[in-house]
């Protein structure tokens, strides 16, 4: 009797798909380097006679094929690969049980802390905190959503590009920003993330930039603040004959509105604070982190210009600029003050830099005004009240057969443009202004993921000039399929308002749907999701301890590795915890130095190399690019001046620097961290997913 249906593990009866043994089977044998499609049909087929000679009268389980499965595969001689799939059904069985602790059925198969992720932050619920939908049902619901823009520009295409917008989110080939799936298809509305709101030289000024950030955080946004316009503490307030505060005074209260507001429960807040390196409260702004725990919602950025960074050079001095009257109220030796901006960041992570003329070089539309501040990781510079939404590509999803599929990326491009424009017109802004500058410009950010996946995939060494050249061809290829894709759309709905006097039309467009297109976002929680590295950082750890729920952590190996090592044969358990410990495979002599070349993380790589990465991919972004340099606990305040001459040097629009252990409550432990089973491992929190492992990353 052929075998049609099946018992599944909960005790319902479901028809019998024969392809995923398929698969599993396949996945076992490319485990061993048998990646043989063939061979895994016909040892599929074999399997599914030997259960129709058994079952003649009964539905056969799940565990009866799968049993049946590894009898065929030792009958024909591969015990390994029979090993592999035995290991594949009890890791398989672990994630389910984990799965059903935290009451959230995956249709989808994903990681288990992608399912935590998407069940604290992302899955709708009921009044009373039931989770509603699973992850399948959570992209067709902001599928759904984002597509309801095509009913103003296309007639029946609605349901077709629902469609496609729900496979290439479930495919996990592209993600769009946190609060367009937190948000989509609900009251709520808001789809955007990147937010900068202008802070006025008054009290007025001030607390409405409160409330208006108050307004972005509970929407699920994150806000980014110049404080440079505010008149320095000292200094005279006219209208009431009193003395003012200054810039820091005044952030002590965005920071405690931050507290209170907690983004509507889902996110924490998070700020970027930007102070021209002019102001002269200059050196209060470095110093604001001296000691932990204060303006933990924020990142510091200081905003240099070219004749800043050229006095430090030379050893020159610069002036300090009141911005009330525009009088020069002192002079400083820049080099000084950069050595303190190099110590702070060496000691605390704070601030970085912003290097703010480069930035409005590149600024699309200088007639609206002039740029100061980005969001809260820096990668998205914004007129005052300008927003922007983010979207990533999961390059990892790119590869086959170890070559790029250049035609995949195209099309996944081409969507995820299409899909970042329909947000511009389907989100419910948070403030009427904003709305209209937004729409004026129409700025997206498409964005990466996964860079550090596609470079094991293609064999390259993350600290290599082949992957410096491989970085700017691929954000090459996005940006030109990107800009083709944003003029096929303003042909079909017309170009950006601000259009006329951007720099599009200086360059000889004709139209263009939106004034920016590219952006490399830390990514975070959807890359958890996507189940692959952040942005575009290094691996973190190949081996490592994950906190995945309050009292239970498990031990995540690196999946590509994990092949790797069960391919070349050098595979254990008791080399995983072993590599778990210090997270890295740099000085583990049991694997073969090919494989140590290849599996570098973050800590193991030269400062040097994060910077280049970060300028290759600036070079074709139009946006900006957020990548920290993460320095081991012995690097040198010089190491860090290092650094940030580089980015400025390669014309990077930003720089971060992030020294291990530089503060004491951290998302990343190497070897510190008790596991439950005794012993010390890498540590991860739940939602870190690489990059800075002190500072905030909320997206």
């Amino acid at each position: 009797m052929k075998t049609e249906k099946i018992y599944k593990r909960d005790g319902s009866i479901a028809r019998f798909e024969p392809t995923k043994i398929a698969t599993a089977i396949f996945k076992a044998l490319s485990s061993q380097g048998r990646g043989d499609a063939r061979l895994a049909k016909d040892l599929t087929q074999e399997a599914m006679a030997l259960c129709e000679n058994r079952f003649t009268k009964k539905i056969p389980t799940v565990e009866d094929i799968q049993d049946m499965v590894e009898e065929v595969l030792i009958r024909h001689g591969y015990p390994e690969v029979a090993k592999s799939y035995i290991l594949y059904r009890y890791r398989r069985s672990e994630l389910r049980e984990a799965k059903q602790v935290l009451g959230v059925t995956d249709d989808l198969k994903l990681s288990v802390n992608a399912i935590r992720v998407l069940k604290k932050r992302y899955l709708a619920r009921d009044p009373r905190g039931n989770v509603l939908e699973t992850p399948a049902q959570m992209f067709r619901r902001v599928a759904r959503a984002v597509a309801e823009a095509e009913k103003k520009y296309s007639h029946g295409e609605r349901a077709k590009i629902e469609d496609e917008f729900f496979r290439l989110m479930a495919n996990l080939e592209f993600l769009p920003n946190s609060p367009t799936l937190m948000n989509a298809g609900t009251q709520t509305g808001q789809l955007s993330a990147c937010f900068v709101i202008p802070v006025e030289d008054s009290i007025e000024g001030i607390f409405r930039a409160v409330k208006e950030m108050a307004v972005v955080h509970q929407s699920g946004g994150g806000t980014g603040f110049s404080f440079s316009r505010l008149r320095p503490a000292g200094d005279t307030v006219q209208s009431t004959g009193g003395i003012a505060s200054g810039p820091v005074s005044f952030m002590k209260v965005f920071d405690a509105a931050t507290d209170v507001v907690k983004q509507g429960g889902r996110r924490r807040g998070a700020n970027m604070a930007v102070l021209s390196v002019s102001h002269p409260d200059i050196i209060d702004f470095i110093t604001a982190k001296d000691k932990e725990h204060v303006f933990d919602n924020f990142n510091l950025s200081v905003a240099v210009t070219d004749d800043f960074m050229n006095a430090a050079e030379k050893g020159a001095v610069y002036s300090l600029i009141n911005p009330r009257n525009g009088r020069i109220v002192r002079e400083l030796p820049a080099r000084t003050v950069l050595d303190l901006i190099v110590n702070m960041a060496w000691r605390t992570g704070d601030p970085g830099l912003l290097f703010i003329d480069e930035i409005n070089r590149h600024n699309p539309t200088p007639a609206a005004g002039e740029i100061e501040a980005t969001n809260p990781c820096g990668e998205q510079p914004l007129l005052p009240y300008e927003s922007c939404n983010l979207g990533s590509i999961n390059l990892s999803r790119i590869v086959e057969d170890g070559k790029p599929n250049w035609e995949k990326l195209r099309k996944i491009v081409h969507l995820g443009v299409h899909f970042l424009d329909n947000v511009i017109d389907v989100t419910r802004f948070p403030i009427p202004i904003i709305e209209k500058i937004t729409r004026s410009n129409r700025k997206i950010g498409l964005g990466v993921m996964g860079f550090a996946e596609v470079l094991i995939k293609l064999g390259i060494p993350y600290n290599s000039e082949e992957a410096v050249s491989f970085a700017g061809k691929i954000i090459k290829f996005i940006r030109e399929a990107a800009r083709d894709e944003s003029q096929r759309l303003a042909e079909e709905r017309g170009s950006f308002p601000n259009f006329p006097a951007s720099i599009w039309k200086k360059k000889d467009y004709r139209r263009m749907r939106n004034a920016t297109l590219t952006t490399v976002a830390p990514t975070g929680s959807i890359s958890i999701i996507a189940g692959c590295s952040s942005g575009i950082e290094p691996l973190f750890a190949v081996s490592y301890a994950r906190s995945v729920m309050e009292g239970m952590k498990l031990l995540e190996v690196d999946q590509l590795f994990e092949e790797t090592a069960n391919k070349k044969g050098f595979y254990s358990k008791e080399l995983m915890g072993e590599i778990a410990r210090s997270g890295t495979v740099k000085d583990n002599q049991q694997v073969p130095p090919d494989v140590r070349r290849l599996f570098v993380t973050a800590l193991d790589i030269e400062p040097e190399w994060h910077v280049r990465i970060q300028a290759a991919f600036q070079k074709y972004t139009d946006n900006a690019v957020s990548k920290t340099v993460n320095l081991s606990r012995e690097a040198s305040p010089e190491d860090v001046r290092g650094i940030f001459t580089a980015a400025y040097a390669l014309k990077c629009k930003g720089i971060t620097a992030y020294r291990y252990g530089s503060r004491s409550q951290q998302v990343l432990y190497t070897g510190l961290q008790p596991n439950d089973a005794g012993g010390e491992y890498v540590s991860a929190d739940a939602e870190y997913a690489g990059g800075c492992p002190g500072t905030i990353c909320p997206f």
